[in-house]
């Protein structure tokens, strides 16, 4: 076992991590954020940033905002979670992954502080990630929220620009069971008079971001509504980054106010985003005949999208290899999966992926037709013996799903 793997274990089990075990693992409280920042001299300061949250489309938005201002030739870092392969991922400057030898060195240089703390997973990583930055001297730095806002660990920045790219309903255990509830934590990275973006909304989310921004005294700009956004094409291909575009564009035009932007970077970065960020899992195509895509879309408002999508698309039969986590509400995402289509389902392989079995039975019971497999590569393989040239198979339901085929 090589030193990098044993620290990254070590992260992984040193306390609970949302990604692997859930609700459990969020720690409503910023004081360890504030500890480990006091500890490492407070990096966060030493770099600009925006800082992006919302409950679909976080890491799209941030990934474009980052692509553009690397075009524009800053150097730019980008903080992103959860990770699809490689923790690695998470943290990188102008596209390229934080070394293995830097987080090494990190929880090496601060172990005593991380274990006499009792930091969590996320926290211990977002120190990182600040240091990082601070180290590497980035002009300007992506930050996206883990969960929520108000509480996340990532909030204890200033921003030039807040963004806030839409609510649905996700982690309701956590944020709350109305919109508005939702709303208010992910309203609470809104800064005093730091401007805002607001990607979509409903009547419910919108009031609740005026009274946070008059509040905070906070310019607000609802991208959806402003008219003059251009159609930029992206290399970013669902037909939900329609709202994650516009809404990153309007990001754009006020960090003009702080960068040398051109409309021709803009172009760029919108064009160029998965080779200049590394970004993967968001309708990528993995194959054309048969016509294999993979994305993470996993909560309704997400998958509703996605699925209307995947109808567009033009094939014989229909293939699905899915998967997803045990606190998923079934019920609520359902409905919008396709009918027309053979499921291939597995437990994503992580603690928290639920049973293959129960998936299934979920599915016969609701008309689908559904098969049982004991790993999403095997579903996989399944699926591409089984699908023609002119047949799709669509690889998702979770994050994880989506981690073991890319």
């Amino acid at each position: 076992m090589d030193e990098y793997q044993d620290t990254i274990d070590w992260m992984f089990t040193q306390l609970p991590m949302f990604q692997r075990i859930g609700s459990a693992a969020f720690i409503k409280d910023l004081t360890n954020t504030q500890k480990i920042a006091t500890h490492l001299n407070h990096p966060e300061r030493n770099f600009k940033t925006v800082h992006v949250g919302g409950t679909n489309g976080k890491g799209s938005t941030s990934s474009l905002i980052a692509s553009v201002l690397q075009q524009a030739g800053f150097k730019v870092g980008l903080y992103t979670s959860p990770h699809l392969v490689d923790f690695r991922e998470r943290i990188r400057i102008n596209g390229e992954e934080i070394s293995e030898e830097f987080v090494v060195d990190f929880i090496k240089n601060n172990k005593a502080f991380l274990e006499n703390n009792k930091l969590s997973f996320f926290e211990m990583t977002v120190g990182m990630a600040f240091q990082y930055f601070s180290d590497q001297k980035v002009d300007v730095a992506i930050i996206e929220v883990g969960l929520g806002g108000r509480l996340d660990s990532t909030n204890i920045i200033t921003p030039l620009v807040s963004v806030i790219t839409n609510i649905g309903w996700d982690h309701v255990n956590l944020l709350g069971n109305t919109l508005e509830e939702i709303a208010f934590e992910k309203a609470g990275i809104i800064k005093e008079n730091i401007p805002v973006v607001i990607g979509e909304f409903t009547d419910e989310t919108k009031k609740v971001f005026e009274n946070e921004a008059k509040l905070k005294n906070a310019p607000i700009y609802f991208a959806s509504t402003i008219d003059d956004i251009p159609e930029l094409d992206s290399d970013l291909k669902g037909n939900y980054q329609v709202h994650n575009k516009k809404t990153a564009y309007q990001a754009l035009q006020l960090l003009k106010n702080h960068f040398l932007i051109s409309d021709d970077d803009i172009v760029k970065g919108f064009l160029n985003v998965e080779k200049n960020t590394g970004l993967k899992g968001r309708w990528t195509v993995l194959s054309e005949k048969p016509l294999i895509v993979a994305d993470t879309a996993h909560n309704k408002n997400g998958l509703e999208i996605v699925m209307q999508q995947v109808q567009q698309q033009k094939f014989d039969k229909l293939f699905m290899v899915f998967g997803v986590v045990n606190d998923k509400d079934l019920d609520a995402i359902l409905p919008y999966l396709p009918k027309n289509a053979e499921y291939f389902v597995a437990k994503p392989n992580v603690p928290r992926g639920l049973d293959a079995a129960i998936l299934k039975e979920k599915l016969i019971q609701n008309g689908f037709n559904a098969t049982a497999f004991n790993s999403i590569p095997k579903a996989l393989s399944h699926a591409k013996s089984k699908a023609a040239i002119n047949d799709m198979i669509y690889i998702g339901g979770s994050t994880f799903v989506v981690a073991e085929v890319v």
